[in-house]
């Protein structure tokens, strides 16, 4: 790898010893060479020539040499395009110094190796040989060991820049490629590309790790089976050794039994003991209560029938006075009354008197107005009003009619346009309805489980997801999700009336998973989850024959498919799936469920939506309910497809009722119109009419006035009939003046009568109420004795009917209950001691009955066990234990594979950080360097190197530049300036790696001479402080170059024509 920093001490000693220089190279049949051979001094080697002559071939025939590829070299395609033309093959000769410390196998190779490589037209062979010339090896990989060890890599350009790189390098202003010629030449694309190289590999061993994990996972399931077979069995021994302690409690569980009866028996008889001194006192007390208010009766009698007497004599002069009173007042009332009649009668008269004056008045007065000709005109005015009236009234009756029969067609078309808009409504909630359906179906064609609680269930399993550690075992849910239906979708609309919600239902393993599960719902806000709690070890439940309805019908278990026995198992246990029937229609549902009485049948179900069951002697009959679209068939495409056949239909059907009702909106608009029309000419015509009608009022008035005065020979009438009326008013009024006396006298009568019955009344209320009281306690006297007899009575009956016979009938069951347990200890004793009992701990007061029922609970249960396992415990521990010692040992191995890889990745993440502060490092370093050899020449320098972008760019600063402005690119350079940046750069990049030799062909290309001078002078005193082997090799006159004793000139021969 490329240095971090200066030129070490122990790069300075290897390279005086020389170990790793080339001595000499021979060509024969090599491109243009027939047979050449070069040797080379330890420091500083210049080989000129003209072109043509052969001075690239050696820097090609070395990299071919040391195993680089015929494409890399840029020369040819394949390793046969080397072989001179005409020949058949072509050898390459390369010996290399190999002394000092650093040395190579220097027991196996000695002071020098020899590298040989042999290319024929088919193949080519390398071959490493000793100082003595002897074949030691020719494998690649002691090749791949050697350069290795010389850190010599034939492929970067900072060891062997051929003339093909230098005029690559020389004329790219390409950023990236500047970055790749930087990544290459200090090593880090190599070291970036191993380390890639190693991630690669460590995650294919990890995958490697993961299968082989995966490999021993049946195993493990196999030994949770096992396990979970071996906790049931331990479980079965557990029930019957409890079975056996049931049946031991029980035969002593009717000895307790009696003995607490007796105990009950011993404490009713002493209540019922109790209850005899507590009635008897209970009779004295009514007793003496009964005798105290015989006493009492007795005295309250004697002083009422002494009140008696009195308040007779006084309530009979009362009613006495009482009806004087009223007689007079009625006499006063019956007077008053005449005397209003007489007086209105007279009044009456004196109207009448009046109105007949007023009469002979007015005909006097219409006597002298009225003439022949007033009389005829009114009467044809008369005759023209009623024809107008008539006419007036005609046309009214004809516009009301007309207006009726528009409101009755408005009335109808209004009735219309309702119901046609209540058809829109409900056309559209269906419309509304089947495009959510068609939604709900397309969101559960691409997501099953959506069908089985919508975006709610998602949200859920992406909590169960996040919270997934906190489960003993992941939930099972939906259930509809995991079940499907056998032999297509027939039954699909049936299964799921049956099932219902329980296809939304969670299953989990215990009620700590109960409880996390719920709150993962309420994370994901999903209310109303229903969970249920199931063993999931439990197998596949098998159902006897005789437990299932006998019928040729199918059963919903027969119809549903699930990969999950544990979703099976909760369908069975829970929602009685096997004892639910299918009928294709009502009448075969019937039949089924009512016609045979089958055993074990639970409900029957239609295609058609009847639910049929009995439940004790009632028949039940449940009515179809609206279905929604089935969740549980395989493909929704059919569904989809009808329900938006269905709801073309509904819009054309909502267009139709659309136009009707605008064609229906338009009637009765014009219907509207006419009849306000027919409104106002009816308003109009009852004017007119109540016009005329007043005129013709106004004018009959009128003639009847004159009618009444034209009759003036009935005025001696009237006036005679006024004098009569006037006697009969005097004659009226005298009577009325002695009615008036009689009344007063009435008056003072009845108020002197009210005044006597009121003293009266007063002066016999106390005595009276002095009665009525004694009355009143007389009476609550006679009921509080009756109550007391009643209460002594009833005590008495109690203590004969209830007390005493009860505490015989409790004695006599308390001997029979003494010998009862005598029988019962006995037969007890046989079975076990009652120290066994006693040893078990306190009795827990079940009864008989409770033991006898959980004893036959535990025996099925016992059955059911039994039945399900056919091996013994301990033959299930054996392979229980032998599984675990097979799996202890691979599960230890790949924890061990898991900890090297573990530890691999450690160590590799911590030498990419390293690699990533070294790349910094040189980062830095580059441009240290560059910019200090630019300054050999005046010039000034920066280069900004991004590993993200993977760019390099240089900044060049010209002293003959009077701006501030750099030149970013070297193509904005002269050709010599640009050679000899780009030589600064190369050296930079020199002292930042490490070869034991480096060779740069043709470097000095489009330079000056002063530009060529400084650039020689630079190398030559570059390579002489490094101290490595230096090849320069150039077309050019290298006279200039300074002489010194590490400096090896050679001259190649001209090229033949």
């Amino acid at each position: 790898m490329a240095k971090s920093g200066g030129r070490p001490s122990s790069s300075f000693i290897k390279q005086r010893s020389g170990s790793g220089t080339i001595l000499r190279i021979k060509l024969e049949n090599f491109m243009c060479h027939s047979n050449l051979q070069i040797e080379f001094g330890e420091w500083i080697n210049f080989i000129t020539g003209q072109n043509g002559s052969g001075k690239s071939a050696i820097l090609t025939a070395l990299c071919v040499a040391f195993g680089c590829r015929a494409k890399g070299t840029q020369r040819a395609s394949t390793l046969k395009d080397f072989i001179k033309t005409g020949c058949s093959y072509a050898v390459v000769h390369v010996e290399i110094k190999n002394q000092g410390e650093d040395a190579f196998k220097p027991e196996v190779y000695g002071d020098v190796i020899i590298i040989e490589r042999r290319i024929t037209e088919s193949t080519s062979s390398t071959i490493l040989k000793d100082h003595e010339g002897k074949k030691v090896s020719s494998r690649k990989d002691e090749l791949r060991e050697l350069v290795e060890h010389y850190n010599i890599d034939v492929d970067n350009p900072c060891v062997v820049m051929s003339q093909d790189k230098s005029r690559e390098f020389l004329h790219s202003g390409n950023d990236k490629d500047k970055f790749k010629f930087f990544f290459k030449a200090t090593l880090l694309q190599q070291v970036n590309d191993l380390l890639q190289s190693i991630y690669e590999h460590l995650n294919s061993a990890t995958a490697l790790v993961d299968e082989m994990e995966e490999t021993i996972k049946p195993i493990e399931k196999e030994i949770n089976e096992l396990r979970g077979k071996i906790k049931n069995m331990e479980q079965v021994e557990e029930i019957a050794q409890k079975l056996q302690q049931l049946k031991k409690k029980l035969a002593w569980s009717w000895v307790y039994d009696v003995d607490r009866q007796l105990q009950e028996q011993t404490d009713k008889i002493v209540k019922l003991k109790e209850r005899i001194p507590t009635c008897q006192a209970k009779i004295d007390w009514e007793l003496a209560k009964v005798e105290s208010l015989r006493d009492r009766l007795t005295k309250k009698k004697a002083k009422v029938a002494c009140l008696m007497d009195e308040s007779t004599t006084m309530k009979r002069e009362i009613e006495t006075c009482h009806q004087s009173a009223k007689l007079a007042a009625r006499e006063k009332i019956a007077l008053e009354e005449e005397f209003n009649h007489k007086h209105h009668s007279v009044q009456k008269i004196k109207d009448r008197v009046r109105r007949l004056e007023r009469q002979v008045g007015e005909i006097n007065e219409q006597t002298m107005r009225n003439t022949q000709a007033e009389q005829s005109e009114t009467e044809e005015k008369l005759r023209y009003l009623e024809q107008e009236i008539e006419k007036a009234e005609t046309l009214l009756s004809r516009l009301k009619e007309e207006e009726n029969a528009l409101l009755e067609k408005a009335s109808v078309g209004r009735k219309e346009m309702e119901h046609i808009e209540d058809m829109i409504q409900d056309h559209q909630k269906r419309q509304k309805y089947i495009n959510s359906n068609i939604h709900d179906l397309k969101q559960h064609q691409t997501n099953k489980v959506t069908a089985f609680g919508g975006d709610r269930v998602i949200y859920l399993l992406k909590a169960i997801e996040r919270h997934h550690r906190r489960f003993q075992k992941p939930p099972i849910g939906p259930i509809g999700s995991h079940v499907t239906l056998i032999n297509g979708n027939k039954w699909a609309p049936v299964v799921e009336q049956a099932l219902g919600n329980m296809l939304n239902a969670f299953i989990v393993t215990d009620h700590k998973d109960s409880l996390t599960l719920r709150s993962c719902a309420n994370e994901a806000n999903y209310n109303n989850l229903k969970i249920i709690i199931y063993d999931f070890s439990r197998p596949r439940l098998n159902i006897p024959r005789h437990m299932i309805p006998q019928t040729e019908h199918p059963t919903i278990l027969s119809v549903l498919h699930s990969d999950n026995p544990t979703v099976l198992n909760v369908l069975v246990d829970v929602s009685n799936v096997e004892r639910q029937v299918l009928a294709e229609n009502y009448e075969e549902g019937k039949v089924v469920a009512f016609g045979r009485r089958l055993s074990n049948l639970k409900d029957v179900f239609t295609l058609d939506g009847y639910r049929m069951f009995f439940r004790g002697p009632v028949q039940t009959t449940l009515p179809p309910i609206p279905r929604k679209p089935t969740r549980l068939c395989a493909n929704f495409d059919d569904q989809i497809k009808d329900l938006e056949i269905e709801a073309s239909r509904g819009q054309n059907e909502i267009n139709q009722c659309m136009r009707r009702k605008r064609g229906a909106e338009e009637s009765l608009e014009e219907l509207e119109s006419k009849i306000r029309t027919l409104k106002k000419q009816r308003g109009q015509a009852e004017k007119v009419l109540t016009t005329k009608e007043f005129e013709m009022r106004d004018l009959k008035s009128t003639v009847a006035a004159e009618n009444d005065a034209s009759a003036s020979s009935s005025v001696n009438e009237l006036q005679l009939e006024i004098m009569k009326e006037r006697e009969e008013i005097e004659e009226k009024e005298a009577f009325l003046e002695k009615l008036q006396i009689c009344l007063k006298e009435a008056e003072l009568k009845a108020n002197e009568l009210n005044a006597s019955f009121e003293n009266l009344r007063e002066s016999a209320k106390g005595e009276i109420d002095a009665f009525e009281e004694a009355e009143n306690e007389l009476k609550k006297i006679e009921k509080d004795l009756q109550s007391a007899e009643a209460e002594k009575i009833h005590y008495e009956n109690i203590m004969k009917n209830k007390v005493l016979p009860d505490i015989k009938e409790a004695e006599a069951n308390y001997e029979e209950l003494k010998t009862k347990r005598k029988e019962s200890d006995q037969k007890a004793s046989e079975i076990c001691p009652e120290s066994e009992i006693e040893s078990l701990g306190p009795w827990d007061g079940r009864t008989p009955e409770q033991l006898s029922a959980q004893i036959n609970r535990m025996n099925q249960r016992l059955h059911r066990e039994n039945q399900q396992f056919s091996e013994s415990i301990d033959d299930l521990r054996m392979m229980y234990e032998k599984l675990e010692r097979k799996i202890a040992k691979k599960r230890k191995l790949y924890q061990g594979y898991r900890e090297k890889l573990m530890a691999c990745k450690t160590a590799l993440d911590s030498r990419w950080d390293k690699f990533q502060r070294n790349a910094t490092l040189l980062r830095r370093q580059l441009t240290w360097q560059f910019n200090s050899h630019l300054g050999k020449k005046g010039i000034s320098g920066h280069i900004k190197v991004s590993y993200e972008n993977k760019t390099l760019s240089i900044e060049v600063k010209m002293p003959q530049d009077a701006t501030s402005n750099a030149v970013r690119d070297t193509k904005g350079l002269s050709g010599g300036e640009r050679s000899f940046s780009t030589l600064c750069f190369a050296l930079a990049l020199h002292e930042m790696t490490e070869s034991p030799f480096r060779a740069m062909d043709e470097f000095d290309v489009f330079m000056d001479a002063v530009s060529r001078k400084i650039s020689l002078d630079a190398l030559v005193d570059f390579a002489i402080a490094q101290g490595a082997q230096w090849m320069f090799i150039t077309p050019h006159d290298i006279s200039m170059v300074k002489s010194h004793e590490r400096i090896k000139k050679q001259q190649m021969a001209a090229p033949r024509s």
